[in-house]
């Protein structure tokens, strides 16, 4: 994705598919739905999200406190990755290594 690096959290976020927009209507309210972004970045982020909470204890803590909050599983692991394209979108901004 060449705009790693450029962009602002939320706008990386909404590039790859992983923020939610609003979707309330006149009698439904508080449905938040993931739609759009680029469907390959966002899958290989979800795989990328799987494998951080497997080896990471930063992650894996972020999504044991996700879970905590009665969350699904999947909610948490996409919760994870939004987390990891941030994290990464900051490492390029500021032109640094990923620590631990």
């Amino acid at each position: 994705m060449p705009e790693l690096g450029h962009v602002s959290p939320k706008a990386i976020a909404a590039l790859t598919g992983l923020a939610p927009f609003n979707n309330d209507s006149g009698r439904r309210r508080g449905q938040r739905m993931i739609r759009g972004g680029r469907r390959r970045v966002r899958r290989a982020l979800y795989m990328a999200a799987l494998a951080a909470i497997r080896t990471s204890s930063r992650f894996k803590t972020f999504y044991d406190t996700i879970r905590a909050r009665s969350a699904a599983a999947k909610v948490a692991i996409i919760a994870v990755a939004r987390k990891l394209i941030t994290v990464l979108n900051a490492m390029l901004k500021t032109n640094t290594a990923f620590q631990t």
